[in-house]
């Protein structure tokens, strides 16, 4: 029974100690101490309750005092309660402070709340990067298609990273900075034979205005020669043209039909009136025998006169 009881006692010690040290991170705080690193154990014991990591904290300051930074433990806990990344926060001082770039806590923290990797940035500023721009499509004044592809090299521009503009801004600027200057060209050969004066008119327009990049340079990787865009357009304009002229003819010769059609309409009825009217002259013959105003011999000659005309119709029929 001693025995047991011994052991049991042990146990409760053991987890007493734990529990013990978990909340006065004494070890925590003697690695700090023999670091350089000046924090009290009340403070270590207070984070504890605030639900930060004393370890990280504790981290964090021990790599930038031997970098030879001074950091804020407070700073660093309030960064930690934003939902910042104070490792990442702090590896950037340390390569900006070595780069000899002007980045202070306040300033790195301020990116890293805005989303930015601040390290990444940082990285940035010392080693440029190079961005692909795609196909940009653009027509010189003589009317030949080009297509562009260009690299941009940039650097971060630490002090426009909260509220700069991103990679995209850039492109879209580059691109437009290309279509403007192969439009501007008289002829599609100049472009071809001096790709880097679009290079040079692009980046006199400080597109890298409002930005978080500095732009360094534009390079024009490849130039291919696309459409006659002036041929299509003419030969457009010519089957427009066509059409209207052939819709002009066919309503011309619409007008010409319903004329016709109406002129036959025209001589049909003359030609009725003409049979109504040889109606009458048999009853205006009789009538004029029975008035003695016609003779036997005036009727023979009118259907002379009326014989030969019918044999000249015929004739010319």
């Amino acid at each position: 029974m001693e025995l047991t009881g011994i052991i049991i006692w042990a146990a409760i010690s053991l987890v007493a100690l734990i529990i013990l040290l978990w909340f006065f991170p004494v070890a925590l705080w003697f690695q700090a101490l023999i670091s350089g690193v000046r924090i009290s154990l009340l403070q270590l014991i207070l984070m504890r309750w605030r639900k930060v990591p004393p370890g990280t904290i504790v981290m964090a300051m021990i790599t930038g005092t031997k970098a030879g930074i001074k950091l804020d433990a407070n700073a660093l806990e309030a960064h930690y309660l934003a939902k910042g990344n104070v490792p990442n926060v702090v590896n950037a001082l340390i390569s900006a402070d070595k780069a000899n770039i002007a980045l202070d806590f306040k300033m790195a923290a301020a990116i890293d709340l805005a989303g930015r990797d601040v390290f990444e940035a940082v990285q940035m500023s010392v080693n440029p990067k190079v961005i692909n721009t795609p196909p940009v499509t653009a027509v010189a004044k003589d009317g030949i298609q080009l297509i562009a592809k260009a690299r941009v090299t940039v650097r971060a521009n630490i002090k426009q990273l909260v509220g700069g503009a991103g990679e995209d801004t850039v492109l879209a600027r580059v691109g437009e900075g290309i279509v403007s200057s192969i439009g501007s060209a008289e002829s599609h050969k100049q472009v071809l034979e001096n790709p880097d004066s679009i290079s040079k008119v692009v980046l006199q327009k400080g597109l890298d205005a409002g930005t978080a990049f500095e732009i360094l340079s534009i390079d024009i990787a490849d130039i291919d020669i696309g459409k006659n865009i002036g041929a299509v357009l003419q030969i457009d304009q010519a089957n427009a043209d066509k059409n209207i002229a052939q819709a002009r003819a066919e309503e011309k010769r619409a007008m010409a039909v319903a004329l016709e059609q109406e002129m036959k309409a025209k001589a049909q009825e003359a030609r009725a009136k003409v049979i109504e009217a040889e109606k009458e002259i048999p009853l205006a013959m009789a009538d004029a025998f029975r008035s003695g105003n016609l003779g036997i011999m005036d009727y023979y000659k009118i259907k002379n006169i009326q014989a030969d005309t019918d044999m000249r119709e015929n004739i010319a029929k």
